[in-house]
């Protein structure tokens, strides 16, 4: 990417913005953290996946990688365009997430602006110019959630034969059968990306980027996978033949068996990969920056046999990484990606990374466990980077202090910050953003200085994550982060 102006921002995901109904949206606290990063002198907000979530609620498990979580969509903004009518009574939600209780009380809601939306016609032009212009991947996803519905909610995989094979008479009759739960997932997309649009329009409009997630990987039970069988390595009957994962690594003994079923890349090949080509293309169209998750895995995946029920037992099978990013790049021009360049990195990995000029991550929490020849210590990075005190897959900075269990880890890096300790989520922050590193991003969580309890996620764990919810966002604390963005020459222009 090779940006030459230097800047900062923050790391929140859009579920953690302060709400009323249980759950961060694409309404007035969107805007007012906006706001909160223009005072605080910030040009950039990173968000996580905002792909419809599947079974467990993770943004990395979706299902699709282009349909937006309904979940986010606002209900005030419906009120203001007469979709709905003022909300009633509100659930006294919890501090954190629930996903069941707020898919239960916004489904309701939903439902009903969609039903005024059939009554009305002011719509009509820009919803069909949406579908038209989507159609690519709406159709087959507004079915694909239309028989889902129809089915229980089961996996495509547990479907009739028919239908998880896409015969032609099958698919011809769902869409007779089903179409009007079709046109309601049609509309439910049109609102999200009349919503998205809108906030990151005025993000622009105030100077700030916005930074997307693109995983690597789609889930198993999603309208891609179904859709698009043949580019993945599936048995006949559409079950995965091979599982991604990691092997065991810094997070788990027994790796992380994340599930995800593996491209078929030479298949991927043969048509210059058609469907990343529109799943990149799209990307572009809604954020001004990606970051791709686990880099590494388009040089070599870490191929897990279905059967089995840890990751133990895989092995390094190679991608088409630099044929797929030469197509892209001959598709987009310059791309402006992000990668994650983390865990078990090989050469084969570096060139890849570099061969495109793309930046890779640099994590301060990696920084103290060796030497001062540490390639996460700020001295020791180059120009074209993005440095973040931790990441969602981390434990906050307070969090990550607290429980060091190595004295001399704790001391080197006192040492190296000159710091007491007291204030150690500012220290990183500092370090961050005084480094020579292009872009500097640190979640919210560390600038209001929280412990483990506001942790976003857990690696290879199922339950708990994804549900911290931000109350506000502190004047004093844009003040302090804007003095330090200033100081450090990250200020917007």
């Amino acid at each position: 990417m090779h940006l030459k102006k230097r800047g900062s921002g923050v790391l929140l995901h859009v579920t953690s913005l302060p709400s009323r109904y249980g759950i961060g949206d694409l309404g007035k606290s969107a805007y007012e953290f906006i706001d909160f990063l223009v005072e605080a002198k910030q040009s950039y907000w990173q968000v996580l996946p905002i792909n419809q979530t599947g079974y467990g609620d993770s943004p990395y498990q979706c299902l699709s990688a282009f349909a937006g979580n309904v979940n986010l969509i606002s209900l005030d903004k419906l009120v203001e365009i007469g979709l709905l009518e003022q909300i009633g009574d509100i659930p006294d939600f919890p501090d954190k997430v629930d996903f069941v209780l707020v898919t239960d009380f916004k489904k309701k809601f939903l439902r009903s602006a969609f039903e005024n939306f059939k009554r009305q016609s002011n719509f009509t032009q820009s919803f069909e110019a949406f579908c038209y212009e989507n159609g690519y991947w709406l159709e087959d996803y507004a079915l694909y959630r239309a028989i889902k519905s129809s089915q229980g909610e089961r996996s495509w995989q547990d479907w009739s034969d028919d239908l998880r094979l896409r015969e032609d008479r099958a698919i011809e009759k769902a869409r007779k059968e089903l179409s009007e739960s079709i046109l309601e997932q049609k509309f439910y997309q049109f609102i999200f990306f009349k919503q998205w649009k809108q906030l990151k329009a005025y993000a622009n409009q105030k100077g700030v980027k916005i930074i997307g997630d693109v995983p690597i990987f789609v889930a198993l039970d999603s309208a891609d996978v179904w859709c698009n069988q043949r580019q993945f390595k599936l048995n006949e009957d559409g079950s995965p033949k091979v599982l991604a994962g990691v092997p065991p690594d810094y997070f788990s003994k027994t790796g992380q068996l994340w599930g995800n079923p593996i491209y078929n890349w030479d298949r991927m090949l043969s048509d210059s990969f058609s469907w990343w080509r529109s799943r990149i293309g799209f990307n572009l169209q809604i954020f001004d920056v990606l970051r791709i998750d686990h880099f590494r895995g388009f040089v070599a995946i870490w191929e897990v046999p279905a059967a089995e029920t840890t990751a133990e037992n895989g092995r390094w099978v190679e991608s088409k990484g630099f044929e797929l990013f030469s197509v892209l790049k001959q598709s987009f021009g310059e791309l402006p990606i992000i990668v994650e360049d983390l865990g078990f990195i090989t050469p084969e990995v570096e060139k890849l990374r570099d061969a495109f000029g793309f930046p890779g991550m640099k994590i301060l929490q990696y920084a103290w466990s060796s030497d001062a020849k540490n390639s996460y210590l700020p001295h020791n990075y180059s120009k074209n980077c993005v440095v973040y005190p931790g990441t969602h897959d981390n434990d906050t900075v307070v969090g990550w202090f607290s429980s060091l269990a190595s004295d001399k880890e704790r001391e080197f890096c006192l040492k190296y910050l000159n710091s007491d300790g007291s204030q150690i989520h500012w220290d990183l922050i500092r370090a961050s953003l005084s480094s020579v590193a292009f872009l500097s991003i640190f979640q919210m969580q560390d600038l209001l200085g929280l412990g483990s309890e506001a942790r976003m996620n857990i690696p290879a764990t199922k339950t708990g994550n994804w549900q911290w919810r931000c109350e506000n966002f502190p004047k004093t604390v844009a003040q302090k982060l804007g003095e330090m963005t200033e100081i450090y020459g990250r200020c917007q222009s």
